[in-house]
């Protein structure tokens, strides 16, 4: 079992890289627009790989910071209320980055018409794990790893550790969409901060995912996959 301080240690590294990262976009966004310099990259189109991770991964943050407020309320393990917290103080703080992209791209937070979830990552190497990918808003899930409405309603009825190990079983299958995205736009995308902050994501989320399964194991369970 992880040591509680090498876990804190953890969650202090992924809060600082995404710190890190968030000033780093800040910096740099106006260069991302095109503005300035002549040759400055161009700005997005609505079809590209930045602005397609952008949307999904703005998305698939949302629900992570949904469950693990929802498992804040039902659990008072300490250590699994402190990773809920970092994982949705985290993905919080990066979701507004990828929105006021968006933003600052002027284009829309929705994808194109007939362009549904993922489709900028079916060019890349394989996909990235997007195997099945197509037609997944059966319950809800509109992209790998992300939880059914029935799972999210489930979690929001289980208490103490019924409800951590069904938080972390989720999260790990969560993490492991996130990852396969993040890598897809380090591969994919154009602007070199949103590279860096897809490239920071895939290294935090390994990390957390290692963590994951040593709680999962001190309570006796695995992960689901």
């Amino acid at each position: 079992m992880t040591p509680p301080r090498t876990r804190r240690t953890r969650w202090a590294a992924g809060s600082a890289v995404a710190l890190a990262l968030l000033f780093a976009g800040a910096a740099t966004v106006t260069s991302a627009r095109g503005d300035g310099a002549a040759s400055g990259p161009r700005t997005p189109s609505a079809q590209s790989a930045d602005a397609g991770f952008a949307r999904d991964m703005a998305v698939h943050h949302q629900q992570a910071v949904e469950m693990s407020f929802i498992v804040r309320d039902g659990t008072r393990d300490e250590d699994v209320r402190r990773l809920a917290y970092d994982i949705a103080n985290t993905q919080a703080n990066q979701r507004g980055m990828l929105l006021g992209w968006l933003d600052l791209w002027e284009l829309p937070k929705t994808a194109p018409e007939g362009q549904g979830p993922m489709a900028w990552m079916r060019g890349g190497h394989g996909g990235h794990g997007m195997h099945g990918a197509e037609g997944m808003s059966h319950d809800g899930v509109l992209m790998p790893g992300m939880a059914s409405r029935t799972e999210l309603r489930k979690l929001g009825e289980v208490r103490g550790k019924d409800a951590e190990i069904l938080f972390l079983q989720l999260m790990t299958d969560h993490h492991e969409g996130g990852i396969a995205m993040a890598r897809g736009c380090a591969e994919q995308c154009a602007v070199p901060v949103e590279k860096r902050l897809a490239q920071g994501m895939a290294d935090a989320q390994r990390s957390e995912l290692d963590l994951m399964a040593d709680m999962l194991a001190a309570r006796g369970a695995t992960p689901r996959s």
